[in-house]
């Protein structure tokens, strides 16, 4: 199936600002929540399918991490807004998950919104949803659709294991290690690409068909779709980086820059891709028109080849009464000879002319 390039707001129509309807589709039977709480000594873990512990949770001291996959639960997300004070807007625009990737300051706490991809089954197609990420002085919220997997399972690793410096830094740290896990996934996202790429260069190459068009848009659509997914997570990033909100700290910066450093790469990746996209369909125009020459190449000798031979037959075959030849004993093989000696005698000028 492909990625809608538009998903559907009709159910939104008139409705004012701020009202709560899930925007896609349902990708888990159930909402599940994981909160993790850690900070340079201790950490707990527990996953929960309510969020009843909310207010006793935001007096700990740590770092809170809310992990929700499944969004489609309206009133698990009014929940956590009202725990976390969320602005109405924001939780309408985590429901919609059509958006584009963004970064909003809401004062107290930071909005993130970018795409989270991954292979469909089979290596063929990119599948994507919308990961939305909520910043605060000393948490993190998280919300996944449900649908590419989890690639978050290293950090949680490391925050189990205490490796690296994630236990000992701020939530920003959290959030740029979250980024970074995305971000480091549109990597393999690419790599599999290519080798599409090389595939569908060599088949048009060597033998191009109509399959091969097809899959030739295809790419060039799921390309379209890559490039709008992670061009706008440059300024995102670009954002976080010049800390222009208090909730990122300076040490956290040096990270984002790698992170933004890898997210320009990505982008250049993609643009590449298209340029060469581009090219192997003009490649494949050339082909098509190159082997439509040949054929009329071939056909124009046979042609050319036939015209004298046809006007001999011509001549001969009229129905006249007094004609010399038809009463001659060797007429008719002289008149397949000459017909020989004409046809070899073109060939011969064609050879000499290369054109065959």
């Amino acid at each position: 199936m492909r990625n809608k390039l538009v998903k559907k707001r009709s159910s939104k129509a008139g409705l004012p600002p701020g009202t709560l309807v899930h925007i896609g589709e349902r990708h888990r039977e159930a909402a599940r929540v994981s909160i993790i709480v850690y900070d340079e000594n201790n950490i707990t873990d527990q996953a929960s399918d309510n969020l009843a512990a909310c207010a006793t949770m935001r007096g700990q001291p740590g770092v809170r991490w809310i992990n929700v996959e499944g969004i489609h639960s309206i009133e698990l997300l009014q929940k956590l807004g009202e725990c976390y004070g969320l602005h109405p807007l924001v939780l309408e625009d985590i429901l919609n998950t059509d958006q584009r990737p963004k970064r909003e300051d809401y004062g107290d706490y930071l909005f993130i919104v970018l795409r989270m991809l991954s292979l469909k089954s089979g290596g063929e197609g990119v599948a994507s949803e919308q990961m939305s990420l909520i910043l605060g002085p000393d948490f993190v919220i998280s919300f996944q659709e449900g649908l590419a997997g989890d690639p978050f399972d290293p950090i949680r690793e490391r925050l189990h294991t205490s490796r690296g410096k994630i236990r000992s830094l701020g939530a920003d740290y959290l959030v740029y290690s979250l980024m970074d896990a995305i971000v480091d996934n549109y990597f393999a996202i690419l790599e599999s690409v290519a080798e599409r790429i090389e595939r569908l260069e060599e088949e048009l190459v060597d033998n191009p068909s109509r399959e091969t068009v097809g899959r030739l848009h295809t790419l060039k659509r799921e390309i379209i779709f890559l490039r709008k997914s992670i061009w706008p997570l440059r300024e995102v990033i670009s954002g976080l980086e010049r800390r222009e909100s208090s909730l990122v700290r300076e040490e956290t910066v040096i990270y984002l820059r790698d992170v933004y450093d890898h997210t320009v790469q990505i982008i250049d990746t993609v643009e590449t891709f298209r340029d060469i996209l581009s090219g192997l369909l003009d490649i494949y125009l050339s082909t098509i028109s190159n082997r439509t020459n040949e054929v009329m190449k071939v056909l124009t000798i046979i042609a050319t080849l036939f015209m004298p031979l046809t006007f001999i037959a011509g001549l001969y075959g009229m129905n006249f009464r007094y004609m010399p030849e038809l009463n001659w004993h060797w007429g008719y093989p002289a008149v397949l000879f000459l017909m020989l000696v004409i046809a070899g005698g073109m060939l011969k000028f064609f050879r000499g002319k290369n054109w065959i």
